[in-house]
């Protein structure tokens, strides 16, 4: 069986988010940490043989009062991202296993993922090397000029939204990695395999598959997990699955809250 890593990077400044008290990775959701919910679906796989987690360097003491018996338990490999986020992937993929055919990169602000969006996008890259979850477009695009009036309407046509796990063979992702310097503006780690000029297949998603970048998507995200069949599990995920937030002040929010 062929084994992944998965790699969540976690080392941005949640400027967006709103809570000058904590960064979105660390809210709370439906009773656990932003990232330990993106990390579930992963953490009991037989094909993922290894997790990296990528957090800020300012953060390292926070993140072990909080979350060391939780990473112990889930055998999760904590490394100091860097600057950007393809600077934080870099640094993961030096410490990836070497016996890991492919790897996974998956947003930790990305909390409501399944386990067949796992299997789904798993399964591609397997037969294609390389693949990623996206949602088709289905708003009409607008073009705006510097004043934000619309000046074009754009055919939407072929238009994904793309999302993560974002997976591949591992070589072809070092190779992506190691030609990152000659691009600009990379979005993702698609952007930089398609540069090499390898295709990466397109699994269908689900807008419930949302990232965390507000308040309101930490809301919208309470409302898809209550909405979300629960797992069937032979037993908890780990024991620390209901730990806290440590600020007393966080809110907690009622379900009539949501909205």
């Amino acid at each position: 069986m062929d084994q992944f890593a998965v790699i969540l990077p976690a080392a941005g400044r949640s400027t967006r988010f709103g809570d000058p008290k904590q960064k979105k990775i660390y809210a709370e959701l439906e009773g656990r940490a932003v990232w330990l919910r993106a990390v579930e679906p992963f953490v009991n796989r037989d094909d993922v043989a290894q997790v990296i987690l990528a957090i800020a360097t300012e953060d390292r003491e926070l993140f072990e009062r909080r979350f060391r018996a939780s990473v112990a338990f889930m055998n999760i490999q904590v490394i100091d991202g860097g600057e950007e986020r393809s600077d934080t992937i870099a640094k993961a993929l030096e410490v990836v296993d070497p016996s890991c055919s492919f790897v996974a990169v998956h947003d930790a602000a990305r909390p409501c993922l399944t386990k067949e969006l796992v299997d789904a996008v798993f399964a591609a890259a397997l037969e294609h090397d390389a693949a990623l979850l996206a949602v088709p477009v289905a708003d009409t695009l607008k073009r705006a000029d510097e004043n934000r009036f619309a000046i074009e309407t754009v055919p939407r046509a072929g238009l994904y939204l793309a999302q993560t796990p974002q997976v591949f063979r591992r070589e072809l992702l070092m190779r992506a990695y190691a030609n990152r310097a000659r691009l600009a503006n990379v979005t993702d780690d698609a952007q930089l395999v398609e540069a090499l000029g390898h295709p990466c297949a397109l699994v269908e998603s689900s807008p419930m598959n949302l990232k965390i970048t507000s308040q309101t998507d930490l809301r919208l995200a309470a409302a898809v997990l209550q909405a979300l069949p629960k797992p069937k599990r032979e037993g908890p995920l780990h024991p620390f699955a209901d730990e806290r937030a440590m600020w007393d002040d966080v809110p907690k929010r009622k379900p009539s809250d949501l909205f």
